[in-house]
């Protein structure tokens, strides 16, 4: 595995690949890997050539210092993992290289706004404009690609969807399913900051997609899904809830009704150990009974 820290050489790279007829497959991310990214870094490996990542802790996409300060760095750990799931060629970049002003932060922002609105966009204001920015940077150093997303961060993966769309970039965006643990949490770098017993009370948020599902399956309505992701939430002591909503798969509108078979997505985000959680499930609704 090839590791570099220059955006002049990353760019190289890339280009050389594909002047030999390699398709490359990317997946940018924040480093504190799991098994969730080396799915997509195995998913990439199947679909293309040339299987490329990238680590980098953006601080534009975070609001409270506090939570930079906090998120994991592993990056020893991180690299041995891209190199067992087939990474070739791994670029890790201090900040400077990607803002080259830092601790200023570059004027020039990319904002999207249909998918961003709503939910994460709306309790960490900017979230998305850091991570539209920071994408649509990695995009254009990288150049052509099929690049891999996983769906546990669904709102992400429509806002980054939707800017490539708008922007005509040369990428393939693909996302992919979320891995969960056995009691049905979803793989997270943040998980690792629960304590133990926040860590059994966050498979919760498991249990209420279930709820929220299962009710649109026996044709509740889409504000009545909502409401069982909810209760089953707030059942949980530790946790508090930041929202719950089944929305339109595309836009991320909430949903007032669904005519059966119609399919919907359920959103749900939550705390607990002072950690915020995202999770969310496809959903089809049912016929009333």
């Amino acid at each position: 595995m090839e590791v570099i820290t220059t955006r002049h050489e990353w760019r190289e790279a890339c280009e050389e690949r594909r002047r030999g007829g390699a398709r490359l497959g990317f997946v940018p991310t924040m480093g504190a890997l799991h098994e969730g990214h080396a799915s997509l870094f195995r998913t990439a490996a199947d679909h293309c050539d040339v299987v490329a990542a990238s680590i980098f802790v953006n601080p534009l996409q975070f609001g409270d210092p506090s939570d930079l300060e906090r998120y994991p760095r592993s990056f020893e750990a991180d690299n041995e993992l891209c190199e067992a799931a087939g990474v070739s060629l791994l670029f890790v970049p201090e900040v400077t290289e990607v803002y080259p002003d830092f601790p200023t932060l570059p004027e020039t922002r990319v904002h999207v706004a249909g998918p961003s609105l709503g939910f994460e966009g709306s309790d960490r204001p900017g979230h998305f404009d850091g991570v539209a920015t920071v994408v649509t940077l990695l995009f254009s150093l990288t150049g052509p690609c099929r690049a891999y997303f996983g769906e546990k961060d669904y709102q992400q993966l429509c806002v980054v969807t939707a800017m490539v769309k708008d922007l005509g970039l040369p990428i393939e965006v693909t996302g992919c399913p979320t891995v969960r643990d056995a009691d049905g949490l979803a793989l997270s770098s943040r998980n690792r900051r629960l304590s133990q017993q926040g860590r059994g009370a966050a498979s919760v948020l498991h249990r209420a997609l279930e709820a929220g599902r299962l009710a649109l399956a026996d044709g509740q309505n889409p504000p009545f899904a909502a409401l069982a992701m909810a209760r089953e939430v707030e059942a949980e002591p530790q946790a508090t809830l930041s929202y719950a909503s089944c929305v339109d798969p595309q836009t991320l509108t909430p949903l007032r009704s669904l005519a059966p078979g119609a399919a919907a997505r359920l959103l749900l985000a939550a705390e607990i150990d002072g950690v915020r959680l995202l999770d969310n499930a496809a959903a089809v609704a049912g016929r009333p009974s």
